[in-house]
């Protein structure tokens, strides 16, 4: 009886002794989360008493403090990204408005003669045109980046439906003389994709190489063992490696005093239409040569 009381006593110490350190615990570890919500430490919570379930608890708070801090990072690169589109979009509307108010003003006086009437007339009808292509493009990058965005996948030819979207550019090829190297495979390439939104890529990329081609472009697609690529190619002057890396960022232009030739969304608009059929891009740059590098898979 008296080694049943001993044993008795001894199991009850145990289990006594175990409850007021895991009691400990859990207070250290109240005391670590509210540091850590109270933004006093950064610390993910650590443990000194080994209890099997109790680490496993304290695993799983830091997983999720670790999410925390990743949703935390994400919505300040997002917060900060919404303030430099603002930022940019109220500059890029500002330039043009500023000019048209400018215009109308002068237009309002009797002394001008009409050849100064007529330029000026013209001058407005510009920005006015620049605001609207502004407008247009930040909506339309506004409507593809949500996620219903809806597309009219389809199987195609991505053969005829390039070429179709290059011959478009015969003209404005000529007025900058420029003579496109055009290297399309005559073997069918078929792709299930939107033929609209590959239009509008090709659209995008060849008006920013024709944009800022000092001369020399080149368009081939090639089907490689998993993708069909599409490489366009133009020789630039004045780009640097930051300027490839930040040319699909909204309203970044390489140079920024040129503020009538775009808009500064063409290639993030492609970005975004890219990504909606699963498809990818990106830019190469070598000594004086950039080229743009859109993949489908197969």
């Amino acid at each position: 009886m008296l080694y049943l009381l001993i044993i008795l006593i001894i199991v009850l110490a145990y289990i006594l002794t175990r409850l007021t350190l895991l009691k400990k615990e859990i207070k250290r570890a109240t005391w670590q989360l509210l540091a850590l919500n109270q933004n006093k430490t950064a610390k993910k919570i650590d443990i000194v008493y080994q209890d099997h379930d109790f680490e496993e608890l304290a695993k799983e708070i830091n997983k999720q403090i670790d999410l925390t801090k990743q949703a935390e990072a994400v919505r300040r690169s997002t917060e900060n990204e919404l303030k430099q589109a603002i930022s940019h979009i109220s500059h890029d509307i500002r330039t043009p408005m500023t000019s048209i108010f400018g215009y109308v003003q002068l237009l309002e006086s009797d002394d001008i003669s009409p050849e100064l009437k007529k330029e000026y007339i013209e001058t407005v009808k510009n920005s006015a045109g620049r605001l609207r292509i502004l407008l247009e493009d930040f909506f339309e990058l506004s409507i593809i980046e949500q996620a219903d965005y809806p597309l009219k996948l389809e199987m195609v030819r991505l053969n005829a439906v390039i070429v179709e979207a290059l011959f478009g550019f015969y003209e404005e090829f000529n007025k900058k003389n420029i003579d496109p190297e055009i290297h399309i495979p005559d073997i069918d390439i078929m792709m299930m994709v939107d033929p609209s939104a590959v239009k509008r890529v090709i659209e995008n990329l060849v008006v920013n190489a024709i944009r800022y081609s000092n001369g020399h472009v080149i368009i081939k697609l090639e089907k490689l063992d998993q993708t069909a690529q599409l490489r366009i190619s133009n020789t630039v002057d004045n780009l640097s490696e930051n300027d490839v890396n930040q040319m699909f960022d909204r309203f970044y232009k390489a140079d920024q005093t040129r503020s009538g030739d775009g808009t500064g969304l063409g290639l993030p608009i492609a970005k975004s239409l890219m990504g909606k059929m699963k498809g990818s891009i990106h830019a190469e740059f070598d000594g004086k040569q950039l080229t743009l590098i859109c993949e489908w898979k197969l």
